[in-house]
């Protein structure tokens, strides 16, 4: 009989140096870690209290754990990397998309074409890149084409070619295959080809210049208004990048974690030129910080990955093994690479464009109607519903200090968000601060119109707040004779950390806690943040107008020119209020009797 595994026991005679840990579960590898200092990290994994539910779930299913020491913490991440590639362990970060990335080939040949290739090794030509996808090098390939007019097609659809092909025609090709272009003239195009992709644009626009004007000047007009049409395309295409001087090589790498879903965006510049950009969406099977995730990330797709690295990768977060990456990084590339998350300038710009694609990728992904309704099959099975539930509805309460208080409601239908549906509500003649009265009367105002029949009922009524809010909910359906509405409370818990909400299901008793990589949860997690932004934005909406509302405005007979008048006159509203009626009556335009009835109205208190 094998003996139990003691963690414990396990971690007093753990060493300090750095390595590599190997997590197993029945025979399965679980997770590959590596560690600066192995004793402190494998311990942490069995601490007592303050760890994530999702770690709590690896932890539970490991019976045992293989360490290999290195000399260094470059050598574990350099080992931890190998063993990931090599087993995919379950609770790693994995990234799906393991395909080489695409270049942009000038082929060795007499007239040289311009193709798209995988991977960064060919001894065809010079390779140019790489490119975050395919669909970047395309639509590059047929910008040359309008720019340059270099051939784009096989070397054997080339030498099979006795009259020029479509791309000829539509002014795509040169036909170099059946010598309509001499080969001085497109070993020249080919030359800008080359000086496009390197970046060199300003050298090239000034060469472009130069020929066009001694065109002109030699009475070769037909060349100068080739070569003018050649840079009004060559600018349009400058236009669509965001330069940084004349080089400049770096990936811009954004990490965003959110309550249902993470992205990590990278955004590509080579020669000073934004390439391209590229949206992942890993699993996360462990809870991990935007440091953490960028440093697997980084460490997964660059160590031992892409041949042709840039000279900086800049971070939206700084990593706290940097120094092991970059030395992992020279020892597999040879290369000095430099990360870094202080960037200003045009880097900074870039960074910010990067944090948005990530914000608007996340966001995207999680509004899509078939992850949406994957995510509404999910609450089905949790509520116990016979079919998915396609009509709810969340409120949410918003106020300064019980000042302008809002009521939202949001409405999330079949392909997700329903804007149009989505009602605010006003609340008044409550005490300042009060949630619970403001829940009730809001609460009240929509189901009343439910119970009349003028909107139709929701499958599920989510309630942000609680037990205190789900009472409410209880106690407004009960008075209308609404019992069938089904009700679904969340609270954030103690710790109020997203993942780790609870859920009260039907009832304040009924309580649930899902795993945090629920999909269920997730939908939960969306209607309640949506619910809480639109609340906020109803009261900043409300609050702005009633703080820029004049009391001069309920004065009978005081329009706007005379508001603006009294106003200018006294300098603002205090100065009026401490103005007597004769200086009142003194405006222009302010008789004494109008005078006599601002004053009063000012005063009337």
């Amino acid at each position: 009989m094998s003996q139990e595994f003691d963690p414990k026991h396990f971690v007093q005679n753990l060493t300090t140096r750095p390595g590599v840990y190997r997590m197993y579960g029945k025979g399965t590898l679980l997770y590959v870690g590596k560690a600066k200092n192995l004793k402190n990290r494998v311990s942490s994994y069995f601490r007592a209290s303050g760890l994530t539910t999702k770690t709590m779930a690896l932890v539970s299913r490991i019976d045992d754990i293989e360490i290999t020491v290195t000399k260094s913490e470059t050598e574990a991440l350099l080992l931890e990397q190998t063993l990931i590639k090599q087993h995919r362990p379950p609770y790693n970060i994995l990234l799906r998309d393991d395909k080489s990335y695409p270049y942009i080939l000038i082929s060795d040949h007499e007239h040289p074409a311009i193709l798209f290739r995988r991977g960064g090794k060919t001894k065809e030509g010079k390779l140019y890149g790489p490119y975050p996808s395919g669909v970047a090098v395309k639509e590059s390939m047929i910008a040359m084409q309008k720019v340059f007019r270099v051939r784009q097609c096989e070397d054997s659809v080339y030498a099979n070619r006795t009259r020029p092909c479509l791309q000829y025609q539509i002014k795509r090709c040169s036909a170099p295959c059946v010598a309509l272009i001499s080969n001085e003239d497109y070993a020249e195009d080919v030359r800008h080809a080359r000086m496009f992709l390197q970046g060199k644009n300003h050298e090239l626009t000034t060469e472009l210049t130069e020929q066009m004007t001694d065109a002109a000047k030699q009475m070769e007009f037909e060349r100068a208004a080739a070569l003018r049409d050649q840079m009004i395309q060559l600018k349009h295409v400058q236009e669509e990048q965001h330069v940084y001087g004349q080089s400049g090589d770096a990936d811009i790498i954004a990490a965003l974690i959110q309550p249902g879903g993470f992205c990590i965006h990278v955004m590509m510049v080579r020669q000073g030129k934004v390439i391209g950009s590229k949206s992942h969406y890993p699993k996360m099977p462990i809870e991990i910080s935007e440091s953490e995730l960028l440093s697997s990330f980084i460490a997964q797709l660059y160590i031992g990955g892409i041949q042709e690295l840039p000279k900086s990768l800049i971070l939206s977060h700084p990593v706290d093994d940097q120094e092991a990456i970059e030395n992992a990084l020279f020892e597999t590339s040879g290369k000095k690479i430099e990360l870094t998350a202080s960037v200003r300038g045009q880097r900074a710009r870039w960074l910010e464009l990067a944090k948005l694609n990530a914000e608007q990728g996340l966001q995207a992904r999680l509004t899509d109607k078939r992850n949406h309704y994957s995510r509404i099959t999910a609450l089905q099975k949790v509520l116990g519903f016979k079919e998915p539930p396609l009509h709810m509805e969340c409120f949410d309460i918003s106020h300064s200090s019980g000042e302008a208080t809002v009521a939202s409601c949001v409405v999330f239908g079949a392909e997700g968000p329903d804007k149009k549906r989505y009602r605010s509500f006003n609340i008044e003649g409550i005490e300042p601060g009060d949630d619970y009265a403001a829940m009730h009367q809001a609460l009240t105002r929509r189901y009343k119109r439910v119970k009349e029949g003028e909107i139709s009922a929701p499958d599920v009524l989510l309630i942000d707040g609680g037990k205190g809010q789900l009472a409410q909910a209880q106690k407004v359906l009960a008075e209308l004779g609404l019992p069938d509405i089904f009700l679904l409370g969340v609270a954030k818990g103690d710790t109020r950390k997203p993942g780790l909400e609870t859920l009260y299901i039907g009832s304040k008793e009924d309580e649930v806690v899902l795993p945090p990589d629920s999909s269920a949860l997730h939908l939960i997690q969306h209607i309640r943040d949506e619910a809480h932004r639109f609340a906020v934005k109803s009261h900043r909406r409300r609050r702005d107008k009633k703080r820029r509302h004049s009391v001069l405005e309920n004065i009978p007979g005081i329009g706007p020119k005379r508001r603006k008048d009294l106003l200018t006159a006294f300098g603002g509203y205090q100065e009026l209020l401490a103005a007597s009626q004769e200086d009142i009556a003194k405006v222009k335009g302010i008789g004494g009797n109008k005078a006599q009835e601002i004053y009063l109205y000012l005063h009337k208190s």
